[in-house]
């Protein structure tokens, strides 16, 4: 009788004790999606700010490592920083203007990486400066370094009037 009684008084301290611990995985995993949205946020921020030709918050939230790439809405695949730079450099030279965002945001959180799935609309000018709607998709990735998400990946469906 006397181990049954040890063995309820674990089995109790187990069924107490487990949503402690799960309620404190969940928590983080939150506070890494609230993260990884305020990362989001700070892209389009910096997105928007290329438009007007601004390339330095884009600097800083993207990663400068070599095995970031990019699938931009001219098309083509650009691999490793300094290649995403010089295609970032290229369209801040168009001033686009416009803005877009990001709508109907999905965030999938790891331990030290994360995707970012959304549509991105808004307005841009084309190339003979007349407003362009723009409603594509994107999938973002982000990687933790020095304990702050940055970049590593983004594909977007292709844009016509931006093709090279």
């Amino acid at each position: 009788m006397r181990r049954l009684t040890h063995l309820a008084v674990i089995v109790l301290a187990l069924a107490i004790s487990l949503p402690v611990f799960a309620g404190s995985d969940i928590q983080s995993n939150k506070d890494a999606e609230k993260e990884v949205k305020q990362a989001v946020a700070l892209y389009y921020k910096a997105l928007n700010a290329m438009f007007t030709g601004d390339l330095d918050p884009m600097k800083e939230i993207w990663s400068h490592a070599d095995d970031v790439t990019y699938l931009g809405p001219s098309g083509g695949i650009e691999v490793g920083w300094a290649a995403v730079l010089a295609d970032w450099q290229r369209q801040a030279a168009m001033k686009l203007g416009g803005k877009v965002d990001p709508v109907n945001l999905r965030i999938t959180v790891g331990k030290d990486i994360a995707v970012a799935n959304s549509y991105v609309k808004g307005q841009n000018k084309g190339a003979k400066g007349e407003i362009q709607e723009v409603l594509i998709r994107a999938t973002s990735v982000f990687r933790k370094e020095d304990g702050r998400w940055k970049m590593i990946g983004l594909h977007v469906d292709l844009l016509p009037f931006l093709k090279k």
